[in-house]
């Protein structure tokens, strides 16, 4: 497959793949931050849908981060990996402690990306939830999980390159997967973009400002 130029061309081809969600009334767009907003932005632009930002944040295992015990979200929402709990032998302290210390930095990023406006609330809806790539897809499944508690009446999972092998694993997890490419080999997400410049906190705090102002910005 050819590169897209950046995550706003990206956005737009993967659009294309959801355009049966075109105004929907009980569907919205949320995207993981930071890159996945930016492609976000553009779907939920082309589909005339609501867009909010989703901030996950993984609970590592001490010393070994990347395996995670489980993941937090906003609104008080834990999931835990009750396998690896066990697997582990953290005691519920220290996953009490690790979960306070993560809720201090969701609750920071997200006064830093939302400011004081109110998360969207998911009950009920279509959520499609959006990031610029899968890979071994770690932040997508946590954020798919937290998002499950949530009560979303179909859960997509949307990007718009990954690799196959991850995009098959979601479909036990997700309602709907849409990889609107899933190239062979698949070397990472950033090799199919000519553009993957780390996205900024300012860059997202400007598209989501631009999407809050126009009407697909309303509840």
């Amino acid at each position: 497959m050819r590169t897209f130029a950046d995550r706003h061309e990206a956005g737009r081809a993967l659009a294309m793949e959801l355009r049966r969600y075109a105004g929907a009334p009980d569907a919205l767009v949320l995207g993981l931050p930071r890159g996945g907003v930016v492609v976000a932005y553009e779907v939920a632009s082309a589909l005339g849908l609501p867009l909010d930002v989703f901030s996950v944040r993984k609970l590592g295992v001490p010393g070994q981060e990347e395996l995670a015990l489980g993941a937090i979200a906003p609104g008080g929402v834990v999931v835990l990996n009750e396998g690896i709990v066990r697997e582990s032998g953290i005691d519920r302290s220290t996953i009490d402690a690790i979960i306070a210390d993560e809720a201090r930095e969701l609750e920071r990023r997200e006064r830093a990306l939302r400011g004081e406006r109110p998360a969207l609330d998911v009950r009920g809806r279509a959520v499609i939830l959006v990031d610029d790539g899968l890979a071994t897809g770690a932040t997508m499944r946590s954020a798919a999980a937290a998002l499950r508690k949530m009560g979303p009446a179909r859960l997509v999972v949307a990007v718009p390159v990954g690799a196959p092998e991850t995009c098959q694993e979601f479909r036990a997890g997700a309602d709907e997967v849409v990889c609107a490419a899933m190239p062979e080999p698949f070397f990472g997400v950033g090799m199919w973009y000519d553009d993957f410049a780390q996205t900024s906190d300012q860059e997202v705090q400007r598209l989501l400002a631009a999407a809050w102002k126009g009407p697909a910005g309303s509840p």
